[in-house]
């Protein structure tokens, strides 16, 4: 199977998540700036969202661009993430909503580590299928970003527990590491082009 059906698939659902995610951003019933204020942490939890979002979309393009084809195990570790992903709305509203509350800022730090490991598992089950040799794995090499944001949601789930800033200032700061596009997919892409 080509990987068009399965990027175009892969797009769509993101797009829907992000569209989900907006909607939960209700209009204040009053013109007022407290009436403004009183969403920013709907606002400030959809922005964060948002991101992580813009940032697995880019990813995983890049990823998928390494693929010279698409196997079953390949489809069903990319419906794994997707899963994931999509409970990303309903995490992101509830901490939102609850004003960045210990229990919703500490499931939504679940949803993005289980988004996290699953991310994970597609790589891997795409480099088992393209080979030792493949372009993702040259491209991937030690990984650390990729070894490090599971161990820092982890900690950001626990110290949401004793502190919920402090949970959601290691969220932030995965998303900050992750926030400038991966480039070494591209790089093994030029040099494998180039030889």
């Amino acid at each position: 199977m080509g990987k068009t059906r399965l990027e175009a698939f892969s797009d769509g659902v993101l797009a829907i998540i992000i569209t989900i995610m907006v909607l939960e951003i209700k209009v204040p019933h009053e013109p007022t700036p407290e009436a403004l204020l009183a969403l920013l942490p709907v606002f400030l939890s959809y922005l964060l969202s948002f991101v992580y979002v813009g940032i697995y979309w880019n990813n995983h393009h890049h990823m998928l661009h390494t693929c010279e084809r698409v196997t079953g195990p390949i489809l069903w570790a990319n419906l794994h993430l997707l899963f994931w992903l999509s409970l990303l709305p309903w995490a992101t509203g509830w901490m939102g909503e609850n004003h960045f509350a210990a229990l919703p800022t500490a499931v939504y730090g679940v949803v993005l580590l289980v988004a996290a490991l699953a991310y994970y598992v597609l790589q891997q089950t795409i480099v088992a299928s393209q080979g030792p040799h493949s372009l993702l794995r040259l491209a991937i090499g030690r990984d650390l970003k990729g070894k490090a944001s599971p161990v820092l949601y982890l900690c950001g789930v626990a110290l949401t527990c004793v502190k919920p800033p402090l949970g959601q200032l290691m969220y932030v700061l995965v998303a900050l590491m992750w926030l400038v596009p991966d480039r070494r997919i591209e790089r093994a892409a030029g040099r494998a082009d180039a030889g």
